[in-house]
């Protein structure tokens, strides 16, 4: 019998690959452990993501730059923020982010999609996910994702991305259109990293794709039959222990890395 195909997202080959013990415990422990709590960094990023979905489904005459920064303290979270203050300073630089940003911006685009789920069957996979932003240019789409982490860019980020090119063949395949470019639009810097596959180039990310949700496939299954679950899922330590979510039930993982304060990944 043909083995069934496997169903992957971005977000679950990037675990595997980074700590298959990370992926054990978020996806196949039941009941999952207890996560860590909210991340300061994440918040800021989730609210900005929110504010501009928003703005995309206002009508054009209120795109405007003060509506942008409405939406943000709209939208606004104060989880894992040292306190009141922290978490005011970081709104203000977040409504300067995107008034920047959508200033600099034809508004008058109608993207195709926001935060549109997407999904495509290859050889042994079905890559999906969800999109924040698909707009349409010259009769191709383009991969449009934010960013907001302290680092700015490259346009190596954009090419080596596994990501955003599974991105852009599923939103090929969803919307019936071809899709080779993909943007890492950087919130804080306003800068844009962009990198334009070819269709050889997109092969090249589903092939690790493949060999990675193979792995992974294999690995549960054999946890499923018995197998050892710390020899199936060996934790990979390094300095991302200090943030991972599942760091309180890792020995290795406190050992490898100090911990840090919730709003430690903000950018100073």
């Amino acid at each position: 019998m043909p083995r069934k195909l496997v169903r992957v997202t971005p977000a679950k080959l990037a675990t595997w690959t980074g700590c298959p013990r990370r992926y054990r415990m978020n996806y196949l422990d039941r009941p999952a452990p207890a996560r860590g709590g909210a991340w300061a960094h994440n918040t800021l990023g989730a609210v900005v993501h929110n504010a501009l979905r928003a703005f995309f489904d206002l009508p054009v005459a209120r795109r405007t730059p003060e509506q942008a920064e409405s939406l943000v303290v709209k939208h606004w979270k104060g989880d894992g923020f040292a306190d009141g203050e922290q978490a005011g300073a970081y709104r203000e630089r977040a409504r300067g982010w995107v008034h920047e940003y959508v200033r600099n911006l034809d508004v008058t685009i109608e993207p195709v999609g926001l935060e549109r789920w997407v999904s495509t069957p290859t050889g042994t996979i079905v890559a999906e996910g969800r999109v924040d932003r698909i707009d349409e240019r010259d009769g191709e789409l383009v991969i449009v994702d934010y960013k907001t982490g302290r680092h700015a860019l490259t346009t190596d980020d954009a090419r080596g991305s596994q990501a955003l090119a599974l991105y852009a063949l599923a939103a090929a395949r969803t919307l019936r259109r071809p899709c080779h470019l993909v943007e890492l639009h950087h919130l804080p810097t306003g800068e844009v990293a962009a990198w334009e596959h070819t269709d050889e180039s997109l092969a090249r990310q589903v092939r690790r794709a493949e060999e990675a949700a193979q792995e992974l496939a294999e690995a549960g299954e054999q946890l499923a039959a018995g197998g050892d679950r710390d020899a199936l899922f060996p934790p990979v330590t390094g300095r991302h222990c200090s943030w991972c979510d599942f760091r309180r039930h890792c020995p290795e993982g406190q050992a490898a890395a100090p911990e840090l304060e919730p709003w430690a990944m903000l950018a100073p």
